[in-house]
């Protein structure tokens, strides 16, 4: 549930925040007339992510066993690779975000209704549908046959929402680089445990072999219906017998991009004063 809810919090903060700096520069400009073109690709991208989860969670459940594993293996893999993408986006990014989404507002304002729709719709759209899929693939790697996934996810959102509004009245401030690089580097390990079971579906749908080949199993140790079993599958995706693939593609993947994530970034050292003749 903690792992769901982090990535409740997580994607759900992005996109607050996106919002949040729309709406605030529209208000300090005094623009007031284009907050419902903003409001409306907003509520267009919400609605657009929803029904791409609806579509995922209900199409899915149409498909036999071998497609269904063969397809959330797939898009396990895929949620991966667009949220590592993110987070080291976000890294880079994140304090010139204000001034960029500001740019991108002033040209819509030029445009007329119709950019300013597109403009709201592109900024929260693509947050809403990476977070989707990936919801999708982690309640689908977490899942114990409860709601307790999907209610951690809606309660990250709920707080990102509630934090967003906080920013938004300046009622709210914390350091939000810190505060995504310590998020980030949890989701890298979230992400971790999430790209082991896709690969996992996929040997369960014979797309990939090594079924049988158990790395090790605890189970006798951590019983997966305990509550500490219960506890590590929903934070970390933890499995007590997985397989020597899962193991290896676990630790190919976290290693090295939690090390580069969390490396200091580098500045370019500025380029040296020419010689006085």
């Amino acid at each position: 549930m903690f792992s769901n809810y982090l990535i409740g919090l997580r994607e759900g903060l992005e996109a607050s925040l996106v919002v949040c700096i729309l709406i605030a520069y529209l208000v300090k400009t005094d623009r007031r007339d284009a907050l419902k073109p903003i409001w409306a690709g907003i509520g267009v991208a919400v609605a657009l992510a929803f029904g791409f989860g609806c579509a995922l969670e209900f199409g899915s459940q149409e498909l036999t066993f071998q497609a269904q594993e063969a397809l959330g293996g797939s898009l396990s893999i895929l949620a991966v690779c667009l949220v590592t993408w993110m987070v080291f986006w976000m890294r880079r990014t994140a304090r010139h975000l204000k001034s960029e989404l500001h740019g991108r507002l002033d040209a819509a304002l030029a445009m007329g209704t119709g950019a300013l729709v597109a403009t709201a719709f592109l900024a929260v759209g693509r947050e809403g549908l990476e977070t989707a899929l990936f919801v999708w693939a982690s309640v689908h790697a977490a899942s114990d046959g409860t709601p307790r996934p999907l209610l951690g996810v809606a309660l990250g959102l709920l707080t990102a929402i509630l934090l967003g509004w906080l920013f938004y009245r300046g009622a709210l401030r914390i350091n939000l680089a810190k505060f995504f690089t310590w998020t980030g580097g949890m989701l890298v390990v979230v992400a971790a445990g999430v790209l082991a079971y896709g690969f996992h579906d996929l040997q369960e749908a014979d797309f990939l072999p090594g079924l049988t080949d158990k790395a090790f199993d605890i189970s006798g140790a951590i019983p997966p219906d305990s509550w500490y079993g219960t506890l590590l599958k929903g934070v970390f995706n933890f499995q007590p017998d997985p397989t020597t693939l899962q193991v290896a593609v676990w630790l190919l993947y976290l290693v090295p991009t939690l090390a580069l994530f969390l490396a200091p970034a580098r500045t370019t050292a500025p380029a040296p004063a020419p010689d006085k003749a």
